[in-house]
């Protein structure tokens, strides 16, 4: 599956590259991005990050009539930490734009994509994201390395994803502060908790830890709490719902929204 995601983003290496060669690449945003760490730890340990995604591989397409926009308000109103923003267009319907359209909202923004070279990192930089996700068995242990020390050096956070204890000891190896642990079978797509249950053990201090993949209700989000999780990401059970701010509020405990 991953292999698939590493040539979809082959075009857009290359467009990046050509660019570079023209000494045309975006220039940093200057701006003030709020920050992603803090905003987690804030609601921590239940914060939750919910994600705009428009389709994905095993669901196909996802609530299309809702637009960007539309998400965020309903996000921030909702108890939403931070908004996850998937970027990938061939297999996630998604746009690099939809970070601009979101960041309306004031929330802090994870570009969710395959990043897989540095112009990456550097056209990254220039939206106004605060952070961006790196996946721990795309890259060697040299790239994640080089790819973390671009980021942090262009003023953003890296959410590492991990898949098993290997990837964490690698994650932890390159110097990454904020671990997410996807709980997805790569092969089967199946989600299982027994990734996090197995993994939590392993979380060092003045670490932050994400779960991800699975999370569909309020006593999902706790047991993840329990487990000592500061924070959960959630896209497609929320996304897939009529009203995906009242999903998301039943998930973060936030009351006034669920409510109403």
């Amino acid at each position: 599956m991953l292999e698939k995601f590493r040539a979809a983003k082959a075009a857009e290496i290359r467009r990046l590259v050509g660019l570079e060669a023209e000494q045309r690449l975006p220039a940093p945003y200057t701006g003030k991005r709020p920050s992603f760490s803090d905003a987690l730890i804030a609601k921590a340990p239940m914060a939750v990050i919910a994600e705009y995604k428009r389709a994905s591989p095993s669901m196909g397409d996802i609530n299309l009539g809702l637009s960007p926009a539309d998400v965020a308000t309903l996000y921030a109103a909702s108890g939403a930490a931070a908004i996850s923003v998937l970027t990938e267009e061939t297999y996630f319907k998604g746009s690099l734009d939809y970070l601009e359209t979101i960041s309306g909202c004031g929330l802090p923004l994870l570009r969710k994509d395959f990043l897989l070279h540095p112009l990456q990192v550097i056209e990254t930089a220039a939206t106004r994201a605060s952070a961006l996700l790196l996946i721990v068995r795309m890259l060697t242990d040299s790239e994640l390395g080089d790819m973390l020390r671009l980021t942090y050096d262009a003023g953003l956070e890296a959410v590492v994803e991990v898949f098993d204890a290997v990837d964490l000891e690698r994650a932890e190896a390159a110097g990454a502060h904020i671990i997410q642990v996807n709980n997805r079978d790569l092969d089967t797509l199946k989600t299982d908790f027994a990734v996090a249950r197995t993994l939590a053990p392993k979380k060092r201090p003045g670490r932050l830890w994400i779960a991800a993949s699975g999370i569909k209700t309020r006593s999902d989000v706790l047991a993840m709490a329990e487990l000592g999780f500061d924070a959960v990401l959630v896209g497609t059970s929320i996304m897939s719902e009529p009203d995906p701010g009242a999903a998301l509020a039943a998930l973060a405990g936030h009351t006034e929204k669920a409510a109403s």
